[in-house]
């Protein structure tokens, strides 16, 4: 896949001018890049700083063009939830039950790592995937996978 492609990508449904707002850059260089001429490091970090993708995907089209949710390890997340819970000033911090805070993190986990198209955080398919793992067996299945 080369840049052109990827820049595709990125503009998804919208307008190379939308998409040329949203990144900072003149509309004729985008369509310039879309032609085939590759960015200089420093545009190609400003597109993907602006559309919340991974540098490294944009530039060589390697990796993923979002970061990947990484495995949880849910005895340091409780730990770190208890210790910032216990500092001075913070009012004590009621601990979830341990689905509930898998499902947090596994909500996170896809907030972080899917956008739409403009870069935003996807709520609609976030509150989708939250109700999916109220079900015992779509829980279990993602703790088999992401969790420690």
């Amino acid at each position: 896949m080369a840049f052109a492609d990827r820049l595709t990508f990125l503009i998804g449904d919208g307008t190379v001018s939308d998409f040329a707002r949203q990144v900072g850059l003149g509309e004729s260089l985008i369509r310039k890049y879309l032609k085939g001429s590759e960015p200089s490091l420093a545009r190609a970090y400003q597109i993907a700083q602006n559309c919340r993708c991974s540098l490294e995907w944009l530039a060589s089209g390697e990796g993923y063009a979002y970061r990947r949710s990484e495995m949880v390890d849910l005895d340091a997340m409780q730990r770190a939830l208890a210790i910032i819970g216990n500092e001075p000033g913070m009012s004590a911090l009621t601990l979830p039950d341990e689905d509930t805070l898998i499902r947090i993190v596994a909500v996170y986990q896809l907030l972080s790592t899917t956008k739409l198209r403009t870069g935003d955080l996807d709520e609609l398919q976030a509150r989708e995937f939250a109700e999916f793992l109220k079900r015992p067996e779509h829980l279990e299945a993602f703790k088999a996978e992401r969790v420690l």
